[in-house]
Formats: structure tokens, sequence, C-alpha cells
């Protein structure tokens, strides 16, 4: 009897784990965000703890892995709305290369080290750093490298200067632009910050998305 309650349990929750994953959204496992991680470990333990204690009820899993998955949707709905929000949850992305040259500061306060870069550059099947432009280390953990071109021209800086009304201020300081000037080059088009879905800085021009263009 106990045999089958145990094997019960372990395809009831097979199901219901996947439907719950479902209603939170596809992502993978890598792209995973420091509150899907804490998701996915929880609803892991609970269903663990669940087929283990065969005497204890089963709505004692279900209603707290329900919790967190209205949890979650209700936290994706306020990332999208909020980047201050996203910010303190999900991190932002950090430069860890530019112009081909390495961003130790940067790397020391992310605990990045230089083997952890080298590893990275070698799955991207780079062999030297003096051929990556721009390289940057996504909240999630991954690398993003940006190679230099065939001359080595130097390209446009590969970040949002305004990000859904937001300035990114960060992305200004290095294209050595302040916000005086941007809001000069809004003002040409009759925009505000809140106007702007999502904006980059490319050739000495400033090019927008409007978010009534966003559907």
């Amino acid at each position: 009897m106990e045999l089958f309650t145990v094997l019960f349990r372990t395809i009831f929750f097979y199901f219901f784990v996947l439907l719950a994953y479902r209603i939170m959204g596809k992502r993978e496992i890598g792209q995973l965000g420091v509150i899907d991680l804490i998701v996915s470990i929880l609803i892991a333990e609970l269903v663990a703890i669940s087929i283990e204690e065969t005497e204890s009820s089963i709505y004692l899993t279900i209603i707290p892995i329900g919790m967190l998955v209205v949890l979650e949707v209700l936290f994706a709905f306020i990332s999208i709305k909020s980047k201050r929000f996203r910010t303190i949850f999900d991190g932002k992305p950090s430069l860890i290369i530019c112009n081909g040259k390495i961003n130790y500061k940067e790397m020391i306060k992310q605990r990045y080290s230089l083997d952890d870069l080298l590893v990275s550059l070698r799955q991207k099947g780079i062999k030297d750093i003096e051929t990556v432009e721009y390289a940057f280390l996504e909240p999630n953990g991954k690398l993003s490298i940006f190679k230099y071109n065939l001359f080595k021209i130097k390209s446009s800086y590969p970040m949002a200067l305004i990000l859904d009304g937001f300035v990114q201020k960060s992305a200004l300081k290095h294209i050595k632009k302040t916000e005086s000037w941007l809001k000069a080059e809004l003002a040409n088009k009759n925009l505000t910050y809140n106007d702007i879905f999502y904006a980059f800085y490319k050739n000495k021009k400033v090019y927008i998305i409007k978010k009534t263009e966003v559907k």
C-alpha cells in the first residue's frame, strides 16, 4: 500500500510540477534569475518531502506550491513593470571587458575570477582577449561577448541609453555624454524619458523606439 502511495504521489507531482512551470512560463535553466532559482529549489524540496512522508496530506504540498506559483507570476509581472524591482532581484549586466581591456574592478565587485573569464571565452571559441571589444557578465551568470570587426574599427557601445523610460547612466558615461545632452536630443523630437521604450546610440545618433510603437 505504501509503495502504491509513493508511486501515485511521484506521478501526480510530476504532472503537477509540469503544470506549475507551464504557468510560470518557459525559461531555460541557465536563464533562471534569483527568484526563479529559489522557487525551483523550494518546489523540489516540497515534492521530495511529500513523496517520502506518505502519511502527511498531499494538500500540505499542493497549497505551498500553488502559493509559490502565484508569487512567481506576480513577481514576474512586477518585474516587467518596474525596473527598480528587476534590478534589485535580478541584478544588471556588468561590463567585464571594454575595448579589449579587462575591467578588474568590476570583476572583483562581481567576484568573477580570471579563470572564470577565460573558461567563458574558451567556450565561445575565443583564444585572445584582445579580439573582444566588449564582454558583459549577465545577471544569469553567462558572458555576452562582442568581438572586434575585421579591421578593429571601434563600434557602438552595445547597451541601451534609455530602457523603459529609465536612463542608463553607465551607458551615458561610457559614450562620454551627459543627461543634459540626452534631454536635448529628446527635446528636438518633442519627447521625454517617459515616452521612450528603448533608445541606443550608434554612429553619433540616438535611435529611439517609442512606447507607442510597441504592441
